[in-house]
């Protein structure tokens, strides 16, 4: 059976949706002796998930730097809080790796952000934003893109809360955790569907004008 995808994908139908929630395991690296171990775990995975979380800014010129990068597997998440680390030589070995591939969406903004804590040559990273596009999708958000793919919703509803807290609540963990998972389960999917073409895309702004018609 084909899949029906959209080319953009209604907001307001994301509300009623499941949520999508990793249940895997999460490990928080406050140290930089931690961040050996995680770091040598990761490089013996076939694929990983990536991205990052910043201290949101509520004045004008104000900007701090990237505080989290996360980093996972199919059902293993780590944390590294780099507001505590900073990025250190295995982090750099990680971002620097070019075997494994990264995936992330909108990866030149996380990119950039990483590089003003250290300068590194990425390696193998791979952008959502350009397969999916490749398949007529328009819509780049990760929360409308795992809606149209797999109709669940990611809840955005921590994503401006302080990611220096002296501690990360739960909450904030699992949001985390769940970005960077759902860009490997997107990646496989889109790939599946580049694969077998076992798939519909379906124009909405033709639909609106046949309505209108």
């Amino acid at each position: 059976m084909e899949k029906v995808i959209y080319n953009k994908y209604d907001k307001q139908n994301i509300k009623a949706l499941p949520r999508a929630v990793f249940n895997g395991r999460i490990f928080v690296i406050n140290t930089k002796a931690e961040t050996e171990k995680a770091v040598d775990y990761l490089l013996t995975q076939e694929i990983l998930g990536v991205d990052t979380e910043t201290k949101p800014s509520f004045r004008k010129g104000q900007s701090h730097d990237v505080a989290l990068l996360q980093v996972s597997t199919h059902d293993t998440c780590f944390l590294f809080r780099l507001n505590l680390t900073g990025i250190t030589p295995a982090i750099i070995r990680l971002l620097e790796d070019v075997k494994i591939p990264k995936i992330g969406l909108s990866l030149r903004d996380d990119i950039l952000s990483l590089h003003k804590r250290a300068d590194f040559t990425p390696g193998n990273f791979i952008d959502l934003q350009k397969h999916v596009g490749e398949l007529g999708v328009e819509d780049m958000s990760l929360q409308k893109l795992y809606a149209n793919f797999f109709h669940q919703k990611i809840s955005k509803s921590v994503r401006l809360s302080n990611w220096e807290s002296d501690v990360l609540s739960d909450s904030q963990k699992t949001y985390a955790a769940t970005d960077a998972w759902a860009c490997i389960n997107l990646y496989e999917e889109l790939c599946r569907l580049e694969k077998t073409g076992d798939y519909k895309l379906v124009r909405t702004d033709e639909q609106k004008i046949e309505l209108n018609v």
